[in-house]
């Protein structure tokens, strides 16, 4: 098995988006509607998303590729939150966004997360921004666990948005280890 972690290019856009229709229904509700879920991938994961997302400023995408193709993917945005749920639970300002964060079930329990973890955190890090935040679904208990042995603690709730409904998530955050001298900030 060959894992190499980079950063996406347009050129990555159809892998990852195929990617995302598969992890997406992971991480939302049983209860979900899957037209809801389908048409969320349609709008907002959509291979032309991607590509217009990889060449947006302070919006990084790592892939995690496993034999050259995608498995998991992370994103990191650098605009400041302005939902005020956020905004109030949150004690780091200013902060990293860790918007987007899957692995293809196919590679669960194989370390492929914790490794695209580490190196999602690097570039957070790398950024200078002392804190890192993230929006998880309260009924995802598999990804709570995943973050909070990552070192996210639960700061408060916010809503998102699904089809017709409101989902409610759990804000996370955790501060990140100062930026070493020289290093480079996410694009």
């Amino acid at each position: 098995m060959t894992i190499d972690i980079s950063t996406a290019t347009a050129d990555d856009a159809a892998a990852l988006a195929a990617c995302a229709a598969i992890t997406f229904p992971l991480a939302c509700p049983p209860d979900s509607r899957p037209e809801d879920i389908r048409r969320h991938i349609e709008t907002n994961l959509s291979a032309e998303r991607f590509a217009a997302l990889a060449g947006l400023p302070g919006h990084t995408i790592l892939c995690l590729r496993d034999e050259g193709g995608i498995v998991g993917w992370s994103m990191i945005v650098l605009d400041q939150p302005t939902d005020a749920d956020v905004l109030s639970a949150l004690s780091i300002s200013p902060v990293v966004e860790l918007s987007k964060f899957y692995v293809h079930p196919d590679h669960h329990g194989r370390g492929l997360a914790a490794a695209l973890m580490g190196a999602t955190l690097e570039l957070a890090a790398a950024s200078g921004l002392p804190g890192v935040w993230l929006g998880v679904n309260q009924e995802n208990a598999r990804a709570i666990r995943f973050y909070t042995k990552h070192g996210f603690r639960e700061v408060g709730t916010k809503r998102f948005r699904l089809g017709d409904r409101f989902e409610d998530d759990f804000i996370l955050q955790q501060a990140l280890p100062a930026a070493a001298a020289g290093a480079v900030s996410a694009a």
